[in-house]
């Protein structure tokens, strides 16, 4: 069984472009070669977009193997398949990793033990349970991410957080 996923290096220093083509080739299983272009949103620095196909898993491999890398931005997305649910990966310098189960139109789902425990941890307002529920949603990364999403003069966007 195999899956299709998308890879967007949103900013990265130019001298790591190499290595992660080598990070993705080897969790791949074949040779890699990304278009890199220039980040307007980060001076100095550039992107790229890969589609990759690969076993389920590979999504959650790519991250691992990319998240410890600081000055990176990136998302994977990785398509459902049987047995498997839909998952996206978000990381920044600041903020780590943010990973989430997707529908087929890119809403995040979240798991019903992962709202009860929202719930527990915001028993003290309403404040807390809107941060809570940001948390789960990844507010923060997608704040963090969307100028460098938007910065792609021309590129192909794939527009994670937009429905409908």
């Amino acid at each position: 069984m195999s899956v299709y996923g998308v890879l967007q290096v949103h900013s990265a220093p130019p001298a790591l472009s190499p290595h992660i083509e080598w990070a993705v080739a080897g969790i791949v299983g074949t040779a890699v070669s990304m278009p890199w272009v220039s980040q307007p949103a980060a001076p100095g620095s550039i992107r790229a977009e890969l589609t990759w196909h690969g076993k389920p898993g590979t999504a959650g491999a790519i991250t691992s193997a990319l998240a410890g890398w600081k000055r990176l931005r990136f998302e994977v997305t990785e398509e459902a398949s049987e047995g498997c649910d839909a998952v996206r990966y978000c990381c920044t310098p600041g903020l780590g990793t943010f990973s989430a189960v997707t529908s087929a139109n890119g809403d995040i789902l979240v798991p019903e033990n992962r709202l009860r425990a929202a719930l527990s941890l915001a028993a003290s307002g309403t404040s807390a349970l809107e941060s809570e529920l940001e948390k789960l949603l990844g507010t923060a990364w997608d704040s963090e991410l969307e100028p460098f999403r938007r910065a792609g003069d021309g590129a192909p966007v794939r527009w994670l957080n937009a429905t409908g």
